[in-house]
């Protein structure tokens, strides 16, 4: 299939856009302007202001000379590129492949788009009469190069479709200009009356680098077809994308489910194929009045299983507003891993943490109620409490250590020690007594002492003896004693954790 590129001229651009904010400037000739070298500047003139002679690059004061009733507007920096990023975001639903062309232009590659639209045809017609409907005077055309489509679009006749193959022909009659050429090498060309491409276009190659430089070879090349031209598009050409463009405008729960499916389908036999599974997904809807609404899931492993992924949009998809409607879906593999199928036995049943009905269990509650309320924690290699475990987010990971098991540890242990008041008789004998929360809890029975110190490595603190105790009411608490016992200081009580 050959290459078939798409640009899109934008002829007065920002006036367009300030025009569409502030209508009344329609019928008002303005110019935009921004300082330079104390002086301002014209950037952009409108229509009105250009019939009378008013060009970009003039000094305001000489243009309003020219018109004393000019409307001036300040050129905002970087506008330009914000509008150009926001229009090539928007035509990313006639492409995956979109990069801007400043400083008034879309370059789209567009190889295999064009039939869902009905043909080239109606793809062209359906880029500028979106464009047109929205204020802003724009011509798009089509061609096999970047080159002779922008040729086409700037200097070309009223046909915005270059025929595969036709290139050559089309730029013949076409000025050197087309060609995106530095003005120096257009003057020095028309000085010698090679006014058209035609003219030198079959010249020997030898003499048009020695007198015009490279730079006129090579952008003849390239709209040609006879070399390459990389584009840089506004977003990475991501493997695993799927896009569903809509004929007519979806604004149903049920439209949205279906077009979920439907690239679901496609993308997990694509993920299957190479054994990779996906981690994180983005199921993006393009409204048609050009926002996007946007939702994701997330799965503990990687997998490539459309249904078992469809329930996880699922339960999301009410949030998403088609307005007046949806006109194409899109769905990313943000994240994957690989995902090689596993051995299954006859007669043994999977259990444990490689069970996949877990993990796809675990996959529900989390993107049903968030991460926060599904934890794992695996040991870790300290002595005291609040630092022997870590938090795992992989259900693969494989723990470094064992869980102590030998003494008994509470079933909920506090992130911090919190100090408390505790009556003891001697240094080894347990606490007869403790207040808590302002609640005295008279200690019935008492295990201990279990003394637990830091790793020799660390050594920033003073020793524990830790104490599990039980009150008059039967509850169960974990106490300990920081430091070792002395006559002639206090000691401090801290509770720790609290047994079932």
């Amino acid at each position: 299939m050959a290459q078939r590129f798409v640009t899109i001229w934008f002829r007065q651009l920002k006036t367009d856009w300030f025009i569409n904010r502030q209508p009344s400037l329609r019928s008002k000739p303005f110019v935009l302007a921004s300082p330079d070298h104390g002086r301002m500047v014209i950037t952009e003139a409108n229509d009105l202001a250009r019939a009378e002679d008013v060009v970009d690059g003039m000094v305001v004061a000489d243009a309003r000379a020219i018109i004393p009733s000019l409307h001036v507007l300040d050129d905002p920096p970087g506008l330009t590129e914000k509008l150009l990023k926001s229009i090539a975001v928007w035509c990313i639903r006639y492409t995956n492949i979109v990069a801007i062309d400043p400083p008034n232009g879309i370059i789209m590659d567009v190889m295999g788009c064009a039939h869902l639209w009905g043909g080239e045809l109606n793809y062209i017609r359906e880029i500028n009469l979106h464009f047109k409907n929205r204020g802003y005077q724009v011509r798009a055309t089509m061609a096999d190069t970047i080159g002779a489509a922008w040729a086409v679009a700037h200097y070309g006749n009223t046909n915005p479709i270059v025929e595969p193959g036709m290139q050559y022909h089309e730029l013949l009659g076409l000025p050197p200009s087309a060609l995106r050429l530095e003005n120096a090498t257009v003057e020095r060309l028309h000085k010698l009356g090679l006014h058209q491409i035609q003219h030198f276009i079959t010249m020997p190659r030898a003499a048009l680098r020695r007198r015009f430089g490279k730079a006129l070879l090579l952008n003849l090349d390239r709209a040609l077809g006879n070399k390459d031209e990389p584009i840089l598009p506004i977003f990475p050409i991501e493997p695993w994308r799927e896009r569903l463009p809509c004929l007519e405008p979806i604004v149903t729960a049920t439209g949205i489910e279906i077009a979920l499916q439907r690239l679901l389908e496609t993308l997990c036999i694509k993920l299957q194929k190479e054994e990779i599974g996906i981690r994180k997904a983005v199921f993006t809807s393009f409204r048609v009045d050009g926002k996007e609404e946007k939702i994701e899931i997330g799965t503990h492993r990687a997998s490539y299983n459309r249904s078992h992924l469809f329930k996880l949009f699922e339960n999301k998809i009410c949030t998403i507003e088609p307005a007046l409607g949806i006109e194409l879906f899109m769905i990313e593999a943000v994240r994957t891993e690989r995902c090689s199928p596993r051995q299954e036995n006859l007669w043994d049943s999977t259990t444990g943490l490689q069970d996949s009905g877990l993990s796809e269990l675990l996959d529900r509650l989390t993107n049903r109620f968030g991460s926060s309320p599904i934890r794992r924690f695996l040991p870790a290699e300290h002595h005291l409490p609040e630092y022997s475990y870590k938090e795992s987010t992989e259900l693969r990971e494989i723990p470094t250590t064992t869980w102590m098991v030998d003494r008994p540890r509470p079933l909920q242990l506090l992130s911090r020690p919190q100090s408390i008041e505790v009556a003891a008789p001697i240094p080894d004998y347990p606490p007869m007594h403790f207040r808590y929360l302002g609640k005295l809890h008279i200690i019935k029975k008492a295990d201990g002492p279990e003394r637990i110190e830091q790793e020799w490595w660390i050594q920033d603190g003073p020793l524990r003896d830790y104490y599990a105790v039980e009150d008059e009411k039967g509850q169960r608490f974990w106490l300990f004693r920081s430091g070792h016992y002395r006559e002639d200081k206090t000691p401090q009580w801290f509770i720790h954790g609290f047994f079932a």
